[in-house]
């Protein structure tokens, strides 16, 4: 009846009803961290901004399409998690907090990101993996510090030049889109450590064993008549992988299973990195 009676409240907007489903928030959670997903919000109560020394706050999952103004207040806020939500375009307000090095835009209807965006300076882990975009969102060439972008399961047929600029980016995370070829920009950014291309239309690897920070490129799931040639200690993920050159071999269909593991193991580990 609880569950039931929470679905009913989550559709009337008004502030009081949506306070019903967060609860009594009075005083500031003592690890400094606020974890409202999952409670079938359409709108985040005023009472969560005024946590003005919050660091993390998780609100996943609900049904957010929009934020208050007053989310601005937590000048703090590090982690910012609005993924598995309804948002169209990204909220004015989180491109106003200054602190913000993590944020989860994963699984909304975002097709393009505003301009602010580039005031969050301090941001080095952006998720954006299935969502509406059919063209690489170009202020992300504006993040100086960013480390780790997520932008799998887009439409995005190509990758601008600019991103060369991000000097700190590490990994890049691009399956089921829609490139045709292999971004050619990529081979300049000899500083990345994965690039996961996984799930495209790629059908010839370029040779990248110039990339001397590269260690692990995930090309699984290609058209691809070639596997990419890397250097000594590069793991490969991909129809070929386990071959000493990017020539076929007879098992060309073999599946890397074992790596696949590993490449979990990534993924974890950026996860508890945050």
């Amino acid at each position: 009846m609880g569950n039931a009676m929470r679905g009913v409240v989550a559709f009337i907007p008004s502030e009081r009803c949506q306070r019903f489903l967060v609860g009594d928030l009075k005083e500031m959670p003592l690890d400094r961290t606020l974890d409202l997903s999952s409670r079938q919000l359409r709108r985040l109560p005023v009472a969560a901004c005024v946590f003005d020394e919050l660091v993390k706050l998780y609100l996943s999952d609900n049904n957010l399409s929009s934020l208050p103004a007053e989310l601005q207040r937590l000048k703090k806020l590090q982690l910012l998690a609005l993924d598995f939500n309804c948002f169209e375009e990204l909220p004015a307000a989180v491109c106003r907090l200054p602190q913000l090095s993590i944020l989860y835009l994963g699984n909304n209807k975002l097709y393009s990101l505003p301009r602010e965006l580039r005031e969050l300076k301090e941001l080095n882990t952006l998720w954006l993996e299935t969502n509406c975009f059919t063209v690489f969102p170009q202020v992300v060439c504006e993040l100086p510090n960013l480390k780790t972008l997520h932008l799998g399961y887009n439409q995005i047929e190509s990758l601008p030049t600019e991103l060369r600029g991000l000097e700190e980016l590490r990994s890049i995370w691009l399956a089921g889109n829609q490139l045709a070829a292999f971004p050619p920009v990529l081979l300049e950014m000899h500083f990345l450590a994965v690039i996961d291309v996984d799930r495209n239309q790629i059908r010839v690897f370029p040779n990248l064993s110039h990339m001397q920070g590269l260690k692990l490129v995930i090309y699984d799931h290609n058209p691809c008549v070639n596997a990419p040639v890397v250097g000594e200690g590069v793991r490969r993920v991909g129809r070929w992988a386990d071959s000493s050159d990017d020539v076929p071999e007879d098992d060309g269909s073999k599946a890397t299973s074992e790596t696949a593991a590993e490449v979990t193991e990534v993924h974890l580990e950026e996860v508890h990195n945050i």
